[in-house]
């Protein structure tokens, strides 16, 4: 398929048909000089591809150079975005050879894992990607915020800024957060200056970008980024709605105060927060939890571009020897058995090498590559695809054994959409 429509990378000069493409695929109703000039803070013109028909550019896909916080390290990732084929050239290959191309390219790169998230989500799958994180989207109207708890802890001073102005702050937050959360992608100024662009027409009728910043005198405790759209209804009752974009806090009482703050703002009917980790300690905050009405979605999907590479770049929550039978339809270099070894725990004393090599022996379970990637961040429970039939257990107790080792708290986290 790539013979009949050629795919590869593009020149400087073809982001604008790159990006017309896109638009084509997803319906764009952005103004395309600004969305192409803010995107080209973060692409990369040798991994940014395109598919031909002929001269024409008729499909599209790119890869980011992430390093992701995976449990107990970092991890080099290929972020596969701007996957598109025009709606004239659908059902013909061009993203099934484009997808191929985005994954052997990171493979030669050296990368062990590839993350997207899904525009839709039956797509990806039988690419071998699984989803491996879960989101919360929240919504608490007026007067439902009440907390419950207080956090202990000396509660730190709130102020008001431009979030331009305080980036040094807000990474200072995030990277310690980070630091303790798989699923978070490394950010540099590029990505602040990405994160925090916020032209008119991306604000859906709400207020420019705002900042809080919790912090002591030991410096910056946490931070929410936030936009307001104020409204009142026909009785004169304040009904406008607060955006948090982003919330961070590296300890409870900086959390608790930050949430108090946003719940509690004059003239705001309620208050919505997207893209929020599946363990949001708010839910346990709340007098009454029912009113955050959490609504479950899929984020960040992960693809083991090596399968040994990955697994022995991440640490486990227990020690764990176990012999996985993979299936890989793409890589067969990642197909067959392998014995995955991690003789300590991690954070108990002793070494921790963690081990996975090609075996001979009888596999203990079996699964797809994308089971693999679902787990891979310690978010999604083997148990439950072992109960949709995506993994096999050989060896009675195989899954509860490996499941327990790739467990993590606190639970995977991609807050930069990509």
């Amino acid at each position: 398929m790539d013979a009949a429509y050629p795919i590869r990378p593009i020149s400087e000069d073809e982001f604008r048909p790159f990006f017309t493409v896109l638009g084509h695929a997803f319906n764009a109703t952005y103004p395309l000089d600004p969305e192409l000039e803010h995107d080209r803070l973060i692409l990369e013109a040798d991994r940014t591809l395109a598919a031909f028909d002929g001269a024409e550019m008729v499909g599209t896909a790119t890869a980011l150079t992430l390093r992701v916080t995976v449990p107990g390290g970092e991890l080099a990732m290929a972020g596969v975005t701007g996957v598109g084929v025009l709606p004239s050239h659908r059902r013909r290959g061009i993203l099934s050879g484009l997808m191929r191309r985005v994954l052997a390219d990171a493979r030669d790169r050296g990368e062990a894992a590839a993350a997207l998230f899904a525009s839709e989500a039956a797509i990806y799958g039988r690419y071998g990607y699984g989803a491996a994180t879960t989101e919360l989207d929240l919504t608490i109207r007026q007067g439902e915020g009440v907390l419950a708890e207080r956090a202990a802890g000396p509660a730190p001073r709130l102020r008001i800024a431009d979030p331009q102005d305080v980036v040094a702050e807000l990474g200072a937050v995030f990277d310690a957060v980070a630091q303790g959360r798989p699923g978070m992608p490394a950010r540099d100024k590029r990505w602040w200056d990405w994160v925090l662009w916020d032209p008119e027409h991306r604000r859906s009728g709400t207020g420019p970008l705002r900042c809080v910043i919790a912090e002591d005198e030991t410096g910056p405790r946490g931070y929410a980024l936030l936009s307001a759209k104020p409204d009142w209804d026909e009785h004169g009752i304040p009904s406008g709605e607060l955006a948090v974009r982003e919330m961070m806090a590296t300890d409870p009482a900086a959390y608790t105060a930050l949430w108090r703050d946003l719940l509690t703002r004059d003239l705001v009917g309620q208050v919505r927060a997207g893209t929020r980790p599946a363990d949001e300690p708010l839910l346990f905050l709340l007098a009454d939890p029912r009113r955050a009405r959490p609504r479950v979605t899929d984020g960040l999907w992960i693809r083991l571009v090596s399968v040994p590479g990955a697994l022995t770049r991440r640490r486990y929550a227990c020690a764990v020897d176990v012999v996985i039978e993979v299936a890989d339809d793409l890589f067969a270099e990642n197909a067959g058995r392998w014995r995955l070894r991690a003789p300590a725990a991690a954070g108990s004393p002793g070494p921790h090498v963690v081990t996975c090599e090609r075996t001979s022996a009888s596999a203990d379970l079996a699964c797809p590559v994308r089971a693999l990637g679902a787990a891979y961040l310690g978010g999604t429970r083997l148990g439950a695809l072992a109960g949709a039939g995506l993994i096999s257990e050989i060896r009675p107790g195989a899954v509860a054994a490996l499941s327990a080792a790739m467990a993590s708290d606190p639970a995977p986290w991609c807050p930069t959409g990509f």
